[in-house]
């Protein structure tokens, strides 16, 4: 992520330094209490489990350990700052400077799903709340078409 040069996103960039160190376990406590449950829920009503946006499926020959690490080439890194959606293997993002993300998802079914979005450290509560959500399936698609069997 690229250091943003006003203050208060200085302040918000080093609170998530930290913060990030310790999500794992928070969000293992929050499911545990389904805490989790209830926030996706309240801000997300009717979730089915995966959040929108299929890209596609990973082609049979393929694995989503090669594809992770396709993207990790592509300029993906680790987003284990999120929600886990049901049956998800891996979150990886992208970061555009400090204030939006592409973020993919890849399943242990071989769907893979994808969207572009603010960042949780530059827009906590829009992230949250999902304003600026948008549909870049066309973007992944480009990027991933030698990876999935796509959808028309």
């Amino acid at each position: 992520m690229v250091y943003p040069p006003a203050f208060f996103d200085r302040v918000k960039y080093w609170f998530w330094i930290v913060y990030a160190r310790f999500y794992p376990f928070i969000r293992k406590v929050a499911y545990f209490l389904g805490i989790g449950k209830l926030f996706i829920n309240y801000f997300e009503p009717g979730h089915t489990g995966r959040q929108e946006y299929l890209v596609g499926t990973l082609h049979p020959s393929r694995t989503a350990r090669d594809l992770a690490f396709y993207l990790v080439e592509k300029g993906f890194g680790n987003h284990f700052v999120a929600w886990k959606d049901a049956g998800e293997l891996v979150s990886l993002r992208r970061t555009v400077g400090f204030e939006h993300q592409y973020h993919i998802r890849i399943f242990k079914d071989g769907e893979v799903r994808g969207h572009y979005e603010f960042t949780p450290e530059c827009h906590p509560f829009l992230h949250m709340v999902r304003v600026g959500f948008e549909d870049r399936t066309e973007e992944f698609k480009i990027l991933v078409q030698d990876w999935l069997v796509t959808t028309p």
